[in-house]
C-alpha cells in the first residue's frame, strides 16, 4: 500500500487547500450545478419534517436546500474549513459537526435518521462495508440512502488522462488513484478510490439496502450555455452515478 493511502481521511489535505475556492465556485460550477446536482436532487422523496444526515456536507449547498424543504438537518464533514463555511451558510438552523466517515457515527443513535445523503464524498472512503453498515444502523426502517459518486467507468479512464498521477490498473479492484484538479483555483492533487460498479451493489446489499433508482446524469441546458465545449463531452461520456437505495433490513 502506498504510504499516502495510510493517511486518513484520504482527501482532507486537498479539500483544506481548495475549501475557499470550492465554497465560492461550487454553487454555480457547471459539473456540479448543472450535471450532478439536478440528478441527485431528483432522487429525493418528500423530506418535510424528516431528519436528514448530510454526510460529507462540504460548504452545505445541499444542506441549505434540505432546510428550505422543511427538513431537520444534521450536516457533517471531516474538513474544518468546510465546517466553517457550512456554519456561515446555515447559522444555527442545522446541527453541524466535524466527523470522519472512516469512523463510527457514535453521536447518532440507532434508527433516528430518515435519509442519509452523500454527494460526491464516497470516493474518498475506502471501507464502504463499515460505512454503509453505520448508515443502515442510524436509518429508520424504510429509510433512504441517496448518494452520488464519480462514475466508475469515468474514473477508470483516468489512466488515459495527462493529469492522472497514480493510475488505475484493474477495473475489478478497488484502487487508490490521484488526479490533479484545476477547476477550483490552483492545481491541487486529489487522491480518491476507484471501484467497480458491482461493488456498489454488493456493499449496498450486504448493508441491507435495495436500489430503487440509478441515474447516469446528462448535462442541462444551463450547462450548455455556461460551457458549450464541456457540454459536448459530458453529453457523450459518463461523469457521475446517482443512486437512491432504501433500507430493507
Amino acid at each position: 500500500m502506498d504510504d499516502r493511502e495510510q493517511d486518513k481521511p484520504v482527501a482532507l489535505e486537498a479539500y483544506e487547500l481548495m475549501a475557499e475556492e470550492y465554497n465560492k465556485r461550487v454553487p454555480t460550477k457547471d459539473y456540479n450545478a448543472f450535471l450532478e446536482r439536478p440528478a441527485t436532487l431528483s432522487l429525493l422523496p418528500d423530506i418535510k419534517s424528516k431528519h436528514v444526515l448530510d454526510a460529507g456536507c462540504g460548504p452545505a449547498i445541499y444542506a441549505e436546500i434540505f432546510l428550505n424543504r422543511g427538513a431537520k438537518v444534521t450536516a457533517i464533514d471531516v474538513s474544518p474549513k468546510m465546517i466553517h463555511f457550512a456554519k456561515e451558510r446555515l447559522g444555527n438552523h442545522a446541527t453541524i459537526r466535524q466527523a470522519n466517515l472512516e469512523e463510527p457515527l457514535d453521536f447518532l443513535s440507532d434508527k433516528t435518521v430518515d435519509l442519509v445523503f452523500s454527494s460526491l464524498v464516497l470516493d474518498y472512503v475506502k471501507d464502504w462495508d463499515s460505512l454503509f453498515a453505520e448508515f443502515s444502523r442510524i436509518l429508520r426502517d424504510d429509510g433512504y440512502f441517496i448518494f452520488s459518486t464519480e462514475h466508475p467507468f469515468s474514473k477508470f479512464t483516468y489512466k488515459d488522462h495527462p493529469r492522472c498521477e497514480v493510475l488505475p490498473k484493474n477495473y475489478f479492484e478497488t484502487e487508490y488513484v490521484e488526479f490533479t484538479w484545476t477547476g477550483f483555483g490552483k492545481a491541487i492533487l486529489v487522491p480518491s478510490y476507484r471501484r467497480p460498479l458491482g461493488t456498489f451493489f454488493e456493499c449496498l446489499h450486504t448493508a441491507g439496502f435495495c436500489v430503487e433508482k440509478l441515474i447516469e446524469p446528462r448535462p442541462t441546458e444551463d450547462f450548455k450555455r455556461q460551457n458549450p465545449d464541456g457540454y459536448q463531452k459530458a453529453s457523450r461520456n459518463p461523469s457521475f452515478l446517482c443512486i437512491r437505495a432504501r433500507k430493507t433490513l
